[in-house]
Parts: structure tokens; C-alpha cells; sequence
């Protein structure tokens, strides 16, 4: 599977609710809907919660275990759905294929990752439920964020949103969507190299985790590591961002199959880690992304998906 980008990894402190009994050496402590504190966070959304419910109890769940207490208290109080019946997918102006298949690494197996942007009409936009940062359909392996959440993504350097803008599998892209990619010079900056290093330090921590634990999927991690860096790295020195591995896929997929040595895997690691910062003290890149053209793109968006039956007249005030 790629590294397609994951729902946001809830903080320490977060307030949930559980969506299965809450058990504790094999006894029922809680029935389901009890209200904990999240007290210990994993790095990435595919590993567990530590979760604490009155009486001290803690147990880990994950995510799919838990419903935020902000939204079941929405729910019960019939607090609008923002997702309910108002045909959000609908509204989709981009949508591209990432992960392995865009990077040229897909085998038989390998899931069709989709990610993209949707820009909901101003209607929806300004009711009550208002639009979520996000549409996702797990079973289709999809993705898409709304326009704004996005930009904003894009102007901090995710990879994974990056990685949207460059893929070179695209399925549709409307007029608007044209217009954003033909502007993605602008979310350029120095700080790829920041983001991009976090995200290679993220697969460096997993690739220990599952090598502590003799997990034979560490060799992903540690593919996908040696990814991140040439991709970080050739951004930094052309300012055009390579989704597709090219004539390194052999070598990679060898990584990923565990057939290469970890004394070798490493040298490789070390290597690009260098370059990867030799190419950040020579990056032509600016300091920061140009703000103001996302701006006047966000507005101008946005403005098109004004309705004129939207504009309220005198007579239509509260």
C-alpha cells in the first residue's frame, strides 16, 4: 500500500467516546459510548491510543474504535450533518492517482490510491453543518480535501499533497483544477526541506519499531525512506518535484522485498541524507511560498461557486 496521506493523529487530551466495550484483562469495564481522555498519542493513525476512563482504567484502541466527544455530542443534539444528503462528492474538481502507482512501484498487488480536491458550492459553504476538510472513502482508497485545507497543506510542503500537484496520473481536472496546477511553483519554499525530513524521520522511527520487533514490514519503511529523500532532494535542487522513481524501482522493490542488507540499505540512507542537505544549502528555492498568488486563487475559486440565488436581498435579513 502507499503512503497516501492519513487522517490526523489525535493529540493528548483529545476527548472521546468508544465505539466497543472498554476491556481490561479479559473483563468488560465500560459498555460502549464511554466517555475517556486520550493520554498517550502514536506517531502515525495505524497504531493504538492510550485512552483513560474514570475510575484509571486505560486500554488502547484505535482509531476506528473511537468517535471524537465533540461529534457524538453533535449527533445526539441532531446538530446538521455535514455530510448527509447534500451531494459533496459531487463537487470534486481534481482527482489524481499517488502512492505506488505513481511512483512506479506498484506490483499485482498494490492498491489504486486517489487523492484530490473538492470546492463545494457556496450554499453549503456557509450553512450551518458548514463542509468537512476532507471526503474519504476508505474502501476505494480515496481522498479528497477541500480546496482551502489544501492550499494550506501545499503552502507547508506536504509531501503528500505535493506529491498531488506533481503525480503524473491524472484523471480529471476542471478548469479550476487547471488553473491551481498550473500555479504549483507557488507553494515552493525552503521548507521542503524541513517537511521532507520530518516525514523521512517519521519511516526511520517505524523502520526501527518493526526491526526491534523482527517485523519483515520494515523493509517498506524503509523503501519508502530512501524514496523520500531522492524525491526531497531533486525538489530542492530543480524546484520540479519527481513522482516517479525512474530506473531506481529495481533497486527500491529489492529493498522492500528484504533482499538487500541492512549494512547496505544504510550506506544508502546515510548518502542521500547528505546529498539531501547539500542540495538545502544550494536550493534556489524561496524563503517562504508565495502567500499572495494562493490568495487571490482561493478567492477567485471561490467566487465562481457563488450562486446568484445566494446573494440576499433586503427583504430576506433575519
Amino acid at each position: 500500500m502507499a503512503s497516501a496521506p492519513p487522517p490526523t493523529v489525535l493529540p493528548v487530551g483529545t476527548r472521546v467516546v468508544t465505539r466497543i466495550a472498554v476491556v481490561e484483562n479479559g473483563v468488560a469495564q465500560h459498555p460502549p459510548g464511554a466517555v475517556g481522555i486520550v493520554v498517550a498519542a502514536p506517531v502515525d493513525p495505524d497504531h493504538g491510543y492510550r485512552v483513560r476512563f474514570p475510575g484509571g482504567v486505560e486500554v488502547v484502541l484505535v482509531r476506528r474504535e473511537l468517535t471524537l466527544l465533540a461529534a457524538e455530542k453533535d449527533a445526539r443534539a441532531g446538530a446538521p450533518d455535514a455530510m448527509a444528503d447534500r451531494g459533496l462528492w459531487d463537487h470534486v474538481i481534481y482527482r489524481c492517482v499517488v502512492g505506488s502507482r505513481a511512483y512506479g512501484l506498484a506490483t499485482d498487488g498494490s492498491d489504486t490510491d486517489r487523492r484530490g480536491v473538492y470546492l463545494p458550492p457556496a450554499s453549503l459553504h456557509w450553512s450551518l453543518a458548514g463542509v468537512p476538510e476532507q471526503l474519504e472513502d476508505d474502501a476505494a482508497q480515496s481522498c479528497y480535501w477541500e480546496l482551502q485545507k489544501f492550499l494550506l497543506l501545499a503552502l507547508k510542503a506536504n509531501p503528500n499533497v505535493l506529491e498531488c500537484l506533481w503525480t503524473p496520473l491524472v484523471e480529471h481536472a476542471d478548469p479550476v483544477a487547471r488553473v491551481l496546477l498550473g500555479m504549483r511553483e507557488a507553494f515552493l519554499s525552503k521548507l521542503v526541506h524541513a517537511t521532507y525530513a520530518g516525514y523521512a524521520m517519521s519511516q526511520f522511527e517505524k523502520l526501527n519499531a518493526d526491526l526491534d520487533r523482527r517485523n519483515a514490514g520494515g523493509w517498506k519503511h524503509a523503501m519508502h525512506l530512501l524514496r523520500l529523500l531522492r524525491a526531497g532532494t531533486d525538489l530542492l535542487r530543480t524546484g520540479v518535484l519527481t513522482v516517479d522513481v525512474g530506473d531506481e524501482r529495481a533497486r527500491l522493490l529489492a529493498v522492500k522485498a528484504g533482499q538487500v542488507a541492512w549494512a547496505e540499505v544504510d550506506r544508502w540512507r546515510t548518502a542521500l541524507h547528505r546529498e539531501f542537505d547539500a542540495a538545502y544549502a544550494t536550493t534556489r528555492l524561496p524563503d517562504r511560498p508565495d502567500y499572495a498568488r494562493v490568495e487571490r486563487f482561493l478567492r477567485w475559486a471561490r467566487r465562481r461557486v457563488v450562486d446568484v440565488d445566494d446573494a440576499p436581498s433586503p427583504e430576506a435579513a433575519p
